[in-house]
């Protein structure tokens, strides 16, 4: 779920944020100097230290949970259901699930070996990656932030933190509360408008994840490519929601209104758009009106579940995109208080303004198309969404729009419910995005997944087959050893054989005692190997 930072895109700013000094560079620099120095310390590679701080993070969610509702408030206008709901408990639902499976996301992943390595010991060990760089989103400014912090933490890296200057409350009170519960050197929040990110971009880091829109990835991977640091890029675009005739409309509609407007449109995976048959256009903005009603009662302002648009930049660019359209429902504003009613444009044409653009704001154009082959064709000439969505009784209607498109996920007959399932990776595609996280997802991301075999130093003989002289018989014989992966079944079966020849040999050799003892343990083999298959 994302906003963006401010850059170029965003000429019109809080001044408070704009004062910088070169002594304010100077100490930022400081600041992620003094960060890597904590990280090379190798504090961050206890897994102790890791539980201490994650459960220090889960400390500080409780703690000051009314002071977070509060700084929502004063950013979105979230009501405390609407903060709790979308960014503290997906918050705690993270740390729990990082603090109950560290053990297991930590330990050495042992993979299947080939003959040649067959004595050895070979596994993937996960490390971290070292000092990370985390960008949050106006949006959603909490869990943005603190979601990838998680995993990160979780991995062993030292983060610095940059939340985004637009939701300048919540960003204030991360500055100030984080500290007070995490390691201050390892874990620092640096706040700031253009010119901080700038600086921030300028220093070198082992990771940089960002949550924003697609001109900043832009810029943000570009500073990355200085030093070949990776990116996790979660942008946006517009997210497509075809309306299948054969569905039931009205649950669909629901669904749809739910999705669109909580957080009054400013979630990066909502519906951006429907395409649907124009026979059930009607249809589907009657059961809007309704359900918008239900949800937020005859005066949507007077809601306490609605919000509001961050700020007048974005007010103005919102209603910019309405001009021309066909406004079937809603429409209302106020540019004081930064209101706009939930929204609904009917015949909207694919050239219109409000189809050039992510619209992130409670508009929600309609767009007519005659068939699912329409759709997956009107999908397929813009760029990759973040998300899909499909509505249709017709599961072979859901899995031809799967397979015939891309985007960074999918959800059938309902809307935004995939970010909510942890062993999905959340990401985007293209111009959507690089990257993914959400519980192991994230702390995969921040990990360096590093190849080990640890080999005795014992049966050298056995080695003989790859040091020179070569010979077409060893090639021969180096193709069946490296060729064949070992499994249990498949070992059985080789050495039975050579169990065999083993016991004719001492058969012959020494005494019939010993072999008669050899031929005990061929049998109580075999019977392990029965069970085992």
């Amino acid at each position: 779920m994302r906003g963006g930072i401010l850059t170029r895109e965003f000429p019109h700013r809080d001044e408070r944020f704009q004062s910088h000094t070169a002594l304010q560079i100077t100490k930022m620099k400081q600041i992620v100097e003094k960060a890597r120095q904590a990280y090379a310390t190798g504090k961050t590679r206890s897994l102790d230290f890791r539980f201490q701080q994650l459960q220090a993070l889960k400390r500080m969610m409780t703690d000051k949970e009314a002071d977070i509702k509060a700084a929502l408030k004063a950013d979105l206008n979230k009501s405390e259901c609407s903060a709790y709901s979308y960014e503290i408990m997906g918050m705690l639902g993270e740390i729990n699930l990082a603090l109950d499976k560290l053990h297991q996301w930590t330990a050495p992943q042992h993979v299947t070996k080939n003959l040649m390595t067959l004595t050895d010991e070979v596994y993937i060990n996960y490390e971290p990656l070292g000092l990370v760089l985390i960008i949050g989103a106006w949006n959603y400014p909490l869990v943005v932030l603190l979601q990838p912090l998680v995993g990160a933490i979780a991995a062993g890296n030292a983060v610095v933190l940059k939340p985004s200057e637009v939701s300048e409350n919540t960003a204030k009170l991360l500055e100030q509360i984080i500290p007070q519960y995490l390691d201050k050197e390892l874990y620092p929040v640096i706040n700031g408008g253009v010119a901080e990110t700038t600086e921030l971009l300028q220093q070198r880091f082992d990771h940089i994840f960002y949550t924003g829109n697609t001109h900043v990835g832009k810029i943000i991977m570009s500073a990355a490519s200085k030093f070949l640091t990776p990116v996790t890029l979660e942008l946006g675009g517009k997210s497509p929601c075809y309306i299948d005739k054969n569905c039931d409309i009205d649950i669909a509609s629901r669904r749809i209104t739910w999705g669109k407007f909580i957080n009054c449109g400013q979630t990066c995976i909502a519906p951006d758009y429907i395409l649907c048959d124009k026979s059930i256009q009607g249809q589907v903005v009657k059961k809007i009106k309704e359900t918008l009603k239900e949800f937020y009662g005859d005066d949507v302002k007077q809601s306490p579940d609605y919000e509001r648009i961050i700020n007048k930049r974005h007010f103005k660019r919102l209603l910019g995109l309405m001009e021309g359209a066909n406004v079937a429902h809603g429409g209302e504003h106020d540019e004081a208080t930064c209101y706009i009613a939930p929204t609904v444009l009917t015949d909207v044409k694919p050239e219109s303004m409000v189809m050039q653009e992510e619209i992130f704001g409670p508009l929600l154009p309609i767009v007519s198309v005659g068939n699912v082959e329409e759709a997956i064709q009107f999908i397929n000439q813009r760029e990759k969404p973040l998300a899909l969505y499909v509505f249709s009784k017709d599961k072979k209607v859901i899995k031809k729009m799967i397979s015939e498109t891309s985007s960074g996920g999918v959800t059938a007959n309902d809307v935004i419910m995939h970010f909510t399932v942890t062993e999905l990776p959340f990401g985007g595609v293209g111009h959507s995005g690089m990257g993914s996280y959400h519980g192991k997802h994230t702390f995969d991301t921040f990990s360096h997944k590093r190849s080990c075999l640890i080999k005795s130093l014992a049966m050298e003989g056995v080695n003989k087959l790859r040091y020179p002289p070569n010979s077409p018989k060893k090639v021969e014989w180096a193709k069946f050893l490296l060729m064949n992966q070992v499994n249990k079944k498949k070992l059985s079966l080789l050495l039975l054989p050579l169990i065999g020849i083993v016991a004719a040999v001492i058969m012959k050799k020494y005494r019939w005692e010993l072999a008669g003892r050899w031929l005990q343990l061929v049998l109580a083999f075999q019977k392990l190997r029965f069970k085992q298959d």
